[in-house]
């Protein structure tokens, strides 16, 4: 099944649902000038142009988001797109938010092996600004070999200054695997973000502790894990 099949698919499959007549449907398109995913550059430190539809119902969710990348043909593939996959449930109990999913990760045609394709399982609870979250693989992560049940923990806060959003990151990227060594990592970020009636312009310091010599681009050497600062646009409707 084609991905715009998969991904259609999930959305038609949810407006069926009981109450679906509340569905709530939308889109965003934006770009960013580094692709940093978990404080890793997936663009060589070079722009990105982006977008994604969501569809909820209750609290019901399902989405695709895209963004092109470089990270696939620099190591050999051949894939200039990401697509995410991704359904859940989100609600509250005990005074807690909650957000329980999965989340796919395609590179359509990236002829790598492992496959770069990874899949992950996720939980979240928020409770006042504060959200804690973590990710299970229950693939290979990302191309790497024998990665299955790598993990990902994210701790973050929104806070609102007024004029803007503020929202510190830190996160722990953990391989599984023979690589598990030299590919695990903390990545930080702190960003600033306004929404300007549906266009949210952002701007972020991000960096990491990744090992340079292991998380640097095979075309030009840059460490792709570097501090650095991180502008962005995205529009919304």
């Amino acid at each position: 099944m084609k991905l715009s099949t998969l991904g259609l698919a999930s959305i038609v499959a949810l407006a069926t649902l009981p109450g679906a007549a509340c569905a709530q449907l939308a889109f965003n398109v934006g770009a960013v000038s580094d692709y940093r995913y978990r404080g890793i550059s997936q663009t060589r430190l070079k722009p990105a142009v982006q977008g994604g539809v969501d569809l909820a119902a209750g609290g019901l969710y399902v989405g695709a988001w895209a963004s092109s990348i470089k990270w696939i043909k620099d190591v050999g593939g051949d894939a200039g797109v990401e697509v995410d996959i991704y359904g859940g449930y989100k609600g509250e109990a005990a005074g807690l938010s909650y957000d329980v999913g999965v989340l796919s990760y395609q590179y359509p045609s990236n002829k790598l092996s492992p496959s770069a394709n990874t899949t992950e399982i996720y939980g979240a609870l928020t409770f006042g600004p504060v959200t804690g979250k973590y990710s299970h693989a229950v693939t290979n992560t990302f191309g790497a070999p024998d990665s299955k049940n790598s993990t990902y923990l994210d701790l973050s806060a929104t806070f609102d200054l007024g004029f803007a959003s503020f929202t510190p990151h830190v996160g722990y990227q953990k391989y599984k695997g023979p690589v598990a060594g030299v590919a695990s990592y903390t990545d930080y970020a702190l960003t600033l973000s306004r929404d300007f009636n549906g266009l949210v312009a952002s701007a972020a310091i991000v960096g990491t502790d990744a090992n340079k010599s292991f998380y640097s681009s095979p075309v030009n050497g840059k460490e792709l894990g570097k501090a650095g600062i991180v502008l962005g646009v995205k529009y919304n409707f």
